[in-house]
Formats: structure tokens, sequence, C-alpha cells
């Protein structure tokens, strides 16, 4: 049916076969369904948009009917809800949440304060979510209703199956290497150098 050539070491030549049935073939559709229906989210609840949330949760509007079901691990979702404000020390756990995260993984703004900082856009200490993390779909309001939730949801999941999720990152490298140092130290401090690399993100992928 299908006919490849294949060069080079075992190896890659399998890594080159997987690729291109994934990409070439009917399996990239059915990938792309399944991820759109396997959304597992690990919530940032950091203001009152957490209460709009677990409205989206509850019966009425009833989420879990998208594929969306949270879990408690990082390593075990792959998509992260941002409900409210970042403070930078927030910021920091939220990109080391992210850095943890398999891919293909993706992220929500929810919020005006997730957004651009909402009442406190001037404040010293607030960061909005698209300096952290590359953010995939923005959730306008203060809160968002409900139905502005579960529309967001379905927004994503088209995403996906037009397979619009390449791997990307926020475009202020410099920005984020200065929020994280300080975080960096304190891994040079406490874990072997084999580590910091996979701490880092440079060998999640």
């Amino acid at each position: 049916m299908f006919r490849v050539i294949l060069v080079g070491r075992l190896e890659e030549s399998a890594r080159k076969a997987a690729r291109w049935l994934i990409e070439r073939t009917p399996i990239r559709s059915l990938r792309d369904w399944g991820i759109a229906f396997s959304l597992w989210p690990v919530h940032l609840t950091t203001s009152c948009c957490g209460a709009e949330f677990a409205a989206t949760s509850a019966p009425k509007y009833d989420a879990e009917r998208y594929g969306f079901l949270p879990f408690l691990s990082p390593r075990n979702t792959n998509l992260l809800l941002i409900e409210g404000t970042l403070t930078v020390k927030m910021a920091r756990a939220a990109r080391i949440i992210w850095e943890q995260m398999p891919w293909p993984k993706f992220a929500i703004a929810m919020g005006a304060c997730a957004m651009s900082g909402g009442v406190f856009y001037n404040s010293y200490n607030v960061v909005p979510a698209w300096k952290v993390v590359p953010i995939d779909v923005y959730i306008p309001g203060c809160p968002p209703r409900p139905e502005a939730v579960a529309r967001a949801i379905l927004r994503l999941q088209e995403k996906v199956r037009r397979g619009e999720y390449e791997p990307r990152d926020v475009e202020d490298k410099k920005f984020l290497e200065e929020l994280m140092a300080p975080v960096m130290e304190e891994l040079k401090r406490n874990m072997p150098e084999a580590l910091i690399d996979v701490a880092s993100g440079q060998k999640n992928e």
C-alpha cells in the first residue's frame, strides 16, 4: 500500500518511518482527533476566575464531555490553564509546570488578569501569561462566564484537529531568562549538574 525506502541506521530509519506515517497518512487525523478530545488540564487558580471554571465543570455545563479531565501531576497533563493573576513568584511556578508537561501541550489564559494584568496591569509584581508560556487561546472577561470557557475549549479542539500545534515558545527569551534566573541558581546549588538541563526544559522533548 505504501512504499517507503529507508536508508541509514535502523534507529534513524525507524524514526523517519514513524514520522512519515504520522505526517503523511490518515493516521495524523486520528492522532489529532485523539489529542483534541484528551485535553487534560493542570489548573493555576490565582484569582476569582477559578470559581467560574468550577461552574464550567459542574453538571449544568459538564466540561468533561469534551474530554476535559483534570490531573494532579503536570507530567500527566497537556493543558496549562492559567486562571487569574500571575505574580512574579507564581509566574516562575507556571513556567516550571510548563517545562514538566510533555509535548504536545497547550495553554489557555483565562480572564483579564491572565491576559494583561487586569486591574493590576501596572503593578511591579504582575506578569502577563503570554510572557511566561505561549498561549493558544485567550478568554476575555473579569471573570469570564462558563459559556466563554466552554467556547474556548471548543476553539482549542478545532485548532488541534487542524494540526496547528507545532512546538513553540515565548518571543521575549531575555525576559524569561531574567525571570527564571533565581530558580536556576537554586537548582545549581541543590541539584546534580546532569539534572539541571532537564529541569530547565532543554531535554523535555
